[in-house]
């Protein structure tokens, strides 16, 4: 297991967006943390860093699984 320190949205986002290149081309991610943790937005920022527009990301917190398509 790996852990982080962000200090605010802007570094949990392009954490995130670093991320991404380690996922591909079939890797998968857990988020583990409270509420407002910033799991969102490091799913947005991975989400982004995969060319997946970071809107279409929901809130992880009360998801099982969530599947995204890249472009």
């Amino acid at each position: 297991m790996r852990s982080w320190l962000t200090r605010n949205v802007d570094e949990t986002r392009a954490l995130g967006a670093g991320l991404a290149a380690e996922l591909l081309p079939d890797g998968c991610l857990l988020l583990y943390g409270d509420l407002g943790a910033g799991k969102t937005v490091l799913a947005q920022g991975v989400a982004e860093g995969l060319g997946i527009d970071p809107r279409e990301v929901q809130s992880p917190t009360f998801a099982l699984l969530r599947e995204h398509d890249l472009p």
